[in-house]
C-alpha cells in the first residue's frame, strides 16, 4: 500500500479539482489493481499571498505553482495538481507534467446583476477581471466599458460583484463549471470574441521525472486529445516568451484528421491592455509544437513583439 502525497494550492477550486483527479486516479488504481491511498498537501503561493496587486504588478512566471513545484523537488509530496494555464512553458528542472486530464470549458464566462450578454450592459458598465488579456478583448469590442482589476479566489471574486458595485466580472467558465455554479454564467464569451487564456479549462497533474511509478499511473489519466491542444497553445506562448503581464491568449481544437495524425487549429491573440493594437491569427496543422511556432511567428511578423515589449515595460513601471 503505497501513500501518495498531492500538493494543491488551498483554495476551495483549487482542492475541487484536486479531489475530481484524485477519484480519477482511485478508479483507475482498482481497475488495475494497485493498492495506494492519496493524501493532499496545501500549499500556499506567491500569487494567494499578494492580493492587493495586479497580477501583472506582481510580475515574474510561476506564481502559482513555483513554491508547489519546490515541495515537489523536496519529495516533500509525489504530484501536484494545477491549472495548466498557471504553468509557466519552461518546466523546473526534473519535473514534468504527467498528466493532462480531458479539458472542461476553455471559455471565458461573463457573471451580470441581470443582462444575458456582453452587448447587453449599459454604457460605461464596470467589469472586474484578473487577466489583461480579457480586458484588451473586451475593450477591443466594448471601448467605453470600464475594465478594473479583481483578485481573489473565484467565490470572493463573485461575491465583490455584488458588493463593490461591479456591473459584471469575468471568470474562466471551467472553474464555475468545477464548483458546481455554472447558474451564475449569465454568458459565455465565445473564441471570437475573446480568445482564452493557454491551457485554460485544463488541469496539469506534475511529478518527478525519475518516479517511474507515479509517471505511469499519470499516463493512464492523460487525455491525448487535450494534451496535444495544450502543447500547441504552449508552444505559442514559449516563443512569445509571455506571462500573466502581457495580453496573449490561444486556442486549439482538434479538426479532424486521422486517428494517427490529427490536424489541429489554433487560434492566437497578442494585443495592448486598452484594447489597441489587438492582433489575431489562426493556422492548422498536424504538429502542435511546430503549429504554435509558426503562429507565433506570423503574429511577431504583424508587431506583436514590439506591443508585447511595450506591455511588459509597462507593467515593471
Amino acid at each position: 500500500m503505497r501513500t501518495i502525497y498531492v500538493g494543491t494550492r488551498q483554495s476551495a477550486l483549487a482542492l475541487t479539482q484536486t479531489g475530481h483527479v484524485i477519484d480519477s486516479l482511485k478508479e483507475i488504481c482498482a481497475q488495475a489493481g494497485i493498492e495506494c491511498t492519496f493524501e493532499i498537501r496545501k500549499i500556499v503561493t506567491k500569487g494567494d499571498r499578494i492580493l492587493d496587486v495586479t497580477l501583472s504588478k506582481v510580475g515574474g512566471k510561476g506564481l502559482f505553482v513555483k513554491e508547489i513545484e519546490q515541495a515537489l523537488q523536496n519529495g516533500e509530496i509525489d504530484m501536484a495538481v494545477h491549472s495548466m494555464k498557471d504553468v509557466p512553458s519552461a518546466r523546473a528542472d526534473g519535473l514534468i507534467i504527467g498528466a493532462v486530464p480531458k479539458r472542461v470549458d476553455p471559455r471565458d464566462a461573463l457573471i451580470t446583476k441581470g443582462v444575458n450578454s456582453l452587448e447587453d450592459l449599459p454604457q460605461g458598465a464596470r467589469i472586474g477581471t484578473s487577466s489583461l488579456r480579457r480586458a484588451a478583448q473586451l475593450l477591443a469590442a466594448r471601448p467605453d466599458l470600464k475594465v478594473e482589476s479583481l483578485r481573489g479566489n473565484i467565490d470572493s471574486r463573485l461575491r465583490k460583484l455584488t458588493e463593490e458595485g461591479f456591473d459584471a466580472v469575468v471568470l474562466a467558465a471551467a472553474g464555475l463549471i468545477r464548483m458546481g455554479w455554472e447558474d451564475r454564467i449569465s454568458a459565455y464569451l465565445p473564441p471570437a470574441l475573446c480568445i482564452p487564456a493557454v491551457g485554460q479549462g485544463a488541469l496539469g497533474i506534475e511529478c518527478r521525472g525519475g518516479d517511474d511509478f507515479m509517471v505511469d499511473l499519470l499516463g493512464r489519466l492523460n487525455h491525448e486529445e487535450t494534451a496535444l491542444a495544450v502543447r500547441a497553445e504552449r508552444a505559442f506562448l514559449s516563443r512569445l516568451n509571455g506571462g500573466c503581464q502581457v495580453p496573449i491568449g490561444a486556442h486549439a481544437v482538434l479538426a479532424g484528421g486521422e486517428a494517427s495524425r490529427p490536424a489541429l487549429t489554433l487560434a492566437g491573440m497578442v494585443g495592448r491592455p486598452d484594447g489597441s493594437g489587438l492582433l489575431r491569427e489562426e493556422r492548422s496543422g498536424h504538429d502542435p509544437e511546430a503549429l504554435g511556432l509558426e503562429l507565433a511567428e506570423a503574429l511577431i511578423a504583424r508587431g506583436a513583439d514590439r506591443i508585447l515589449a511595450e506591455a511588459a515595460q509597462s507593467a515593471e513601471s
